[in-house]
């Protein structure tokens, strides 16, 4: 119930003006997001790749309908790469781009002008010695998406994708992208969906995630294990010993287990963060509190809190 209705809440322009507007919510936010900036974002790169993890950076912002606010989206990208290429910072850090936020909600053209823009994105990327991973959004972009995805790897073959185990689809979506070459970060889903498409109970998504990174890890391609439960990523790991320890990897989201993180990456596992940052933070910040109760615990003391 409190997920749905989070999840609900992330949609809601009634809510999120009172949550942007609440004063106390900012230090709860800064435990997700690194900042409202590039600047922040590449000090928190640093900070990450200084205790031996690796990087995904995430400009938030997403469901776009200007054209205007899509190529904005495209220039901090292209910014973002250029700095991290300043800094030294590219071997070990890669950009995760949302589709809606460079067109693909546009009325118009949606499809187009965001293959357009994403390929701007993974040209920029390739020049400065990185790659660039696709995000997945709600299930009525899955195909469109993945679409997407084909035309770029034509070109870029290294572009990254992402399924969602909590989608009845994606244990055959796992099996047409697990081939040669094919980075697949595989997650739960963190969106409100309907019962004809994903799976409700929280123990069928986990069976779901499992049946899905077998057939990932029983593949050519390269599994990125995106999950902060303790058995999956101990699952995950048993299902990796007998692959080489550089044809997969772990993935966190910046602000969550860090400790974790750090000790697989200590075990000399490839461990990454996903870091967002950007001043469009309301519906990534609402879906990370829905993803888990100890989330929206640590919100509601934060705001009870005024010391």
């Amino acid at each position: 119930m409190m997920r749905s209705v989070l999840l609900a809440a992330s949609r809601s322009a009634g809510a999120r003006k009172f949550v942007e507007s609440t004063p106390l919510t900012r230090p709860v936010v800064e435990r997700f997001v690194a900042g409202d900036d590039v600047d922040a974002a590449i000090r928190a790169t640093a900070e990450v790749l200084g205790d031996g993890r690796l990087v995904t950076l995430d400009h938030l912002g997403e469901d776009t309908f200007e054209e205007s606010q899509a190529s904005y989206t495209v220039e901090a990208y292209l910014t973002l790469l250029a700095r991290l290429e300043a800094h030294g910072l590219t071997n070990g850090a890669e950009v995760s781009v949302k589709l809606s936020a460079v067109g693909q909600s546009l009325a118009i053209d949606g499809e187009k002008i965001a293959l357009e823009n994403a390929r701007r994105i993974c040209a920029a990327a390739a020049v400065v010695g990185t790659t660039v991973t696709l995000d997945m959004e709600d299930h009525t972009t899955t195909d469109s998406t993945l679409g997407i995805l084909r035309e770029l790897r034509v070109d870029f073959p290294w572009v990254g994708a992402v399924l969602q185990a909590y989608l009845k689809r994606t244990e055959q979506d796992c099996r047409d992208l697990a081939y040669s070459g094919s980075r697949v970060r595989l997650c739960k889903g963190a969106y409100q969906e309907p019962a004809s498409v994903a799976y409700q109970d929280k123990h069928d998504v986990d069976l779901s995630y499992v049946r899905c990174l077998k057939v990932l890890m029983e593949g050519q391609g390269y599994p990125m294990v995106a999950s902060h439960d303790p058995r999956l990523i101990a699952i995950a790991a048993d299902l990796a010993s007998a692959r080489s320890k550089d044809s997969y990897e772990f993935q966190m989201l910046y602000g969550i287990r860090p400790e974790e993180q750090r000790r697989i990456a200590a075990e000399g596992n490839r461990m990454r963060v996903y870091v967002p940052y950007g001043d469009e933070w309301y519906g990534y910040f609402m879906r990370r509190l829905a993803e888990r109760p100890a989330n929206v615990a640590f919100f509601v003391r934060s705001l009870l809190t005024t010391s």
